[in-house]
C-alpha cells in the first residue's frame, strides 16, 4: 500500500484532479511530489465529460465509462465518481490527504491552511467575494469530508501570492469603511505565479530569478502580475476575477459608469448584470463567435480578428502599466492555455512590447520556446507551462507531512 495525495481544483463547471506520490515514496527527498494521474470532469451539470491528461502507467486502466460520467449532476457526484474509480482501479494506493485550490482567502488567509470547521466558517462568510468560484471550492471540500471523515485537507489560496503587496497596490479609492469591510484589490492566479517564478529560476543559469518580471497567465480567465525580487507588487485582477484583462467570457476592466448606465437605463438587475459581465462578454461577446481562442484564430471572420486585436491590445497596455510599477522590465513569461499554446497571440504581444526591449525570435515562438527572444534581446520572453496542482501538492505535504 502506497500513500498518495489527491489535488482538487473545482471550477464553475469542471473538476480538475491529480494524484501525487509524496517525495518520500520516491526515495529522493529533494524531489517534488510525483504525479501519477491528471485529468478533469468538464461541463458538469450540462453534458459532463471525463478527460485524462496524463497517466503514469500504474493502474487507472478502467476509467468510468461514458454512461457513468453522464450521470454526474454536480461537483459532489463528480467527486464520488472519481474516488470510486481511484479505489477500485488502484487498490494498492491509499489517499492520505487532499489539497484544494481555493480561489479566495479574503483578509483572513494569506498562507495555506489545514481545513477546520473554523476555516470553513470564514470561507463560507466570504463566498460573496467570489460567487462564481468559491462556492464550488467549498463544495469539493465538503464532499471529501462526507466521503472521508477525518481525512486531512488543505486549502491553498489563489490570493495568497499577492498578500504582501504594498498598500497603494491594494487600496480602492473608496471611503475607508469599505476597505475595512474587505473591499480592496486582492489579485488571483497566485498558485500559477508561484509555480512559474520557481520554474523560471530553474531555467536560468545560477537559478537567479530576473529582478523585474511580468508573468501573463492567459487562459479562459486571464491576469498578469508584476513580480519584483520574487514578490508580487501589482496585478491586473483586483477585487474580483472580472478586473483587468479581457478574457474568454469576462469583460475585464470596465468604466464603472457603464455599470451605472446598465442599471439605470437598461434596467438590468444584479443577476442580469453579473451574467452579462461574467458569461457573455470578453472574446465571446466581442466576436459573437466563441470564447475559445483556438476557434477565433482559425476563423476568417472579421469579428474574430477584432476580438483578437482587442485582446492583445489590452494585454500590451497592461504590460506598460506593470512595467511602470516595476520601474522597467527584465523578463516576460507567458503561461496558461492561451499563453502556452497560441504563438500568434504571443507574437502580437511581443510586437507591442518591442519598445520595452522584447526582440522576438519567430522560430523559437513557433516551437513554443521555452525562450522566445533573440540571444541579444534586452528583455527575455519565455513560455513556462504552469502547474498549479503541483504547488498545491507541495503545500499539502508540507502541512500534513509526507
Amino acid at each position: 500500500m502506497r500513500d498518495v495525495v489527491v489535488v482538487l481544483n473545482a471550477g464553475s463547471s469542471s473538476l480538475k484532479f491529480a494524484l501525487f506520490l509524496p517525495q518520500a515514496d520516491q526515495g529522493q527527498s529533494e524531489h517534488d511530489p510525483f504525479p501519477i494521474l491528471r485529468g478533469q470532469v468538464e461541463r458538469i451539470g450540462e453534458a459532463p465529460e471525463l478527460r485524462l491528461h496524463g497517466r503514469s502507467g500504474r493502474g487507472f486502466d478502467n476509467p468510468p465509462n461514458e454512461s457513468q460520467v453522464r450521470q454526474v449532476k454536480d461537483h459532489a457526484a463528480a467527486l464520488e465518481l472519481l474516488l470510486d474509480w481511484f479505489e477500485k482501479d488502484a487498490a494498492d494506493l491509499r489517499i492520505v490527504a487532499a489539497g484544494h485550490r481555493v480561489v479566495h482567502g479574503g483578509t483572513y488567509f494569506s498562507v495555506p491552511q489545514p481545513v477546520t470547521a473554523q476555516v470553513m466558517e470564514k470561507l463560507t462568510a466570504i463566498a460573496p467575494l467570489a460567487p462564481h468560484h468559491l462556492p464550488h471550492n467549498l463544495t469539493a471540500i465538503r464532499a471529501v469530508s462526507e466521503r472521508r471523515p477525518g481525512l486531512p485537507q488543505v486549502a491553498c489560496f489563489d490570493t495568497a501570492f499577492h498578500a504582501k503587496q504594498p498598500p497603494a497596490a491594494t487600496r480602492l479609492a473608496l471611503p475607508r469603511a469599505y476597505d475595512e469591510a474587505g473591499l480592496r484589490r486582492y489579485g488571483f492566479h497566485g498558485l500559477s505565479y508561484e509555480y512559474v517564478t520557481g520554474a523560471l529560476a530553474q531555467r536560468i543559469a545560477g537559478n537567479v530569478l530576473p529582478r523585474r518580471l511580468i508573468v501573463a497567465h492567459l487562459g479562459n480567465g486571464a491576469s498578469m502580475c508584476a513580480i519584483q525580487d520574487g514578490r508580487s507588487i501589482a496585478t491586473t485582477m483586483g477585487f474580483s476575477t472580472l478586473d483587468g484583462l479581457m478574457m474568454g467570457t469576462r469583460c475585464g476592466a470596465l468604466d464603472p459608469g457603464v455599470l451605472l448606465y446598465l442599471l439605470r437605463s437598461e434596467g438590468l438587475d444584479a443577476a442580469a448584470l453579473g451574467e452579462l459581465l461574467y458569461d457573455r462578454s470578453g472574446l465571446l461577446g466581442v466576436s459573437g463567435i466563441s470564447s475559445d481562442m483556438r476557434t477565433l484564430l482559425s476563423s476568417g471572420r472579421p469579428e474574430a480578428a477584432e476580438a483578437i486585436e482587442l485582446y492583445c491590445y489590452r494585454i500590451v497596455r497592461e504590460i506598460g502599466s506593470l512595467a511602470a510599477a516595476l520601474g522597467g522590465l527584465d523578463a516576460l513569461v507567458f503561461t496558461g492555455g492561451v499563453g502556452e499554446n497560441a504563438a500568434p497571440i504571443r507574437a502580437m504581444v511581443c510586437a507591442g512590447t518591442r519598445w520595452l526591449g522584447v526582440d522576438l525570435d519567430d522560430s523559437a515562438n513557433a516551437r513554443h520556446g521555452p525562450c522566445l527572444t533573440d540571444p541579444g534581446s534586452p528583455v527575455t520572453a519565455w513560455v513556462i507551462p504552469t502547474d498549479e496542482e503541483l504547488v498545491i501538492a507541495r503545500h499539502t505535504l508540507a502541512l500534513v507531512g509526507s
